[in-house]
């Protein structure tokens, strides 16, 4: 062991949902299962699971190009298709920020949001 960890093995990160993030992720799955319960439940297991990769390698995802124009690259995306589910890594935590709608443009959601707060 070396530094408190298995030499080759791969840190173990702590993935922590927002507020936003954990609201996203309801309001997604409150509007699926208005036509479909079932469905909802399987999107709800498999965004999850997406974002529990980043247990392991929460590198996996680009950084989020609408804020790389402008030299931010703290913040990546992982998507499962239609959704994004955006995030930055702080220390061993991968810190989930958003769970938005990749058909949208960013900026359109972001200033909804900032007119809705």
């Amino acid at each position: 062991m070396t530094g408190g960890r298995e030499v080759g093995r791969p840190a173990k990160y702590r993935v922590l949902w927002t507020r936003t993030a954990s609201g996203d992720l309801a309001e997604i799955i409150d509007f699926i299962a208005g036509d479909s319960p079932d469905r909802a439940s399987r999107i709800l297991g498999e965004l999850e699971r997406a974002a529990g990769k980043l247990e392991v390698l929460p590198l996996r995802g680009r950084v989020v190009p609408e804020l790389a124009v402008f030299g931010i690259k703290n913040y990546r995306q992982i998507v499962y298709y239609p959704w994004r589910i955006v995030y930055r890594v702080a220390g061993l935590e991968v810190i989930v920020l958003a769970v938005l709608d990749g058909r949208r443009h960013l900026e359109d959601l972001l200033l909804a949001r900032l007119l809705r707060e």
